[in-house]
């Protein structure tokens, strides 16, 4: 049986899934001093891969696209098995 197999019967549980496009440090007095419309920076660059976490944990890389319907994720990788 494989991996898949034995956890089918868990296919209705839900997940929460993150996507992290980025973790900015800020000094108090910046956020406080944050406005409606401004723009965070962030350490990654357009087209880098974003992280995509499950319960906290990493499990995947995507990028963010544009689609009819609004912004998503496409998968570009899982996360190679420790």
């Amino acid at each position: 049986m494989t991996p898949l197999e034995q956890i089918a019967g868990f296919g209705d549980v839900p997940l929460t899934v993150e996507v992290e496009i980025g973790r900015p440090v800020l000094k108090l007095g910046e956020l406080l001093e944050l406005v409606p419309g401004q723009v965070v920076s962030i350490s990654r660059s357009a087209g880098e891969n974003i992280d995509i976490r499950v319960a906290g944990e990493l499990i995947a890389y995507g990028e963010v696209i544009v689609s009819d319907n609004g912004v998503g994720v496409r998968i570009t990788d899982f996360k190679p098995e420790d």
